[in-house]
């Protein structure tokens, strides 16, 4: 994957909001936080180098690249987190103002027909199957209509989490799938299972929230 474009855009528009909440969050003076992150940028871009490129219609980029910044940032901390203090960390440096808009603007979309649409071309994919740092997944609409499950049985993720040394730490990332839809404001987040803790798959249920 090439590091201009997508990746160093999403760099630029977070690493400071990762660097002052380490500090907020994970208790690191402004020097070493500053530090970090200074070490942190050339590992993600060897990360992102080291990313084959991602097929037209693969929707889920941008969670990987999501996860190698903060594997890059987790790698250069003088001690490892916790999975408890990595979960605050990460759901605090990722909600920025620009994405809680980002997060309304999609929960509009959430249960939109041209949406259900989108997830059905995701699922026929499979793109997992030729790329390991993809996802793969299955479809469930909900038969009365209240909303959805998207089931992954492979994760990009947990690959990129496996091969740092970091796996133990996954849960923290799968935890922002409650943070964006909270923030998104038209559904409850539903879910039983990840492949992280040893689940058979990763259920992201999506129910219209009621009145």
């Amino acid at each position: 994957m090439r590091w201009k474009g997508k990746p160093m855009g999403m760099w630029m528009l977070f690493h400071r909001s990762f660097e002052s909440h380490l500090t907020t969050v994970l208790g690191l003076d402004a020097e070493t936080a500053k530090a970090v992150l200074r070490r942190a940028k050339p590992r993600y871009r060897a990360l992102i180098a080291g990313f084959p490129d991602f097929e037209k219609g693969d929707r889920f980029q941008m969670n990987l690249m999501n996860a190698a910044m903060v594997a890059a940032i987790v790698r250069e901390l003088p001690e490892k987190p916790t999975v408890e203090a990595l979960t605050d960390y990460y759901a605090q440096s990722m909600m920025t103002p620009a994405m809680r808009w980002f997060c309304r603007r999609s929960g509009q979309k959430t249960f939109a027909p041209e949406h259900i649409e989108d997830l059905r071309r995701t699922a026929a994919l499979r793109a997992a199957d030729r790329n390991p740092y993809s996802w793969n997944m299955e479809l469930y609409p909900d038969p009365d209509g209240s909303g959805y499950e998207a089931r992954f049985t492979k994760c990009g993720i947990c690959e990129l989490m496996r091969r740092e040394g970091l796996y133990d730490l996954t849960p923290a990332l799968c935890h922002l799938d409650y943070t964006m839809t909270e923030a998104g404001e038209t559904a409850d987040f539903v879910r039983q299972y990840t492949l992280a803790s040893g689940g058979p798959y990763c259920d992201c249920g999506y129910r219209k929230k009621t009145s």
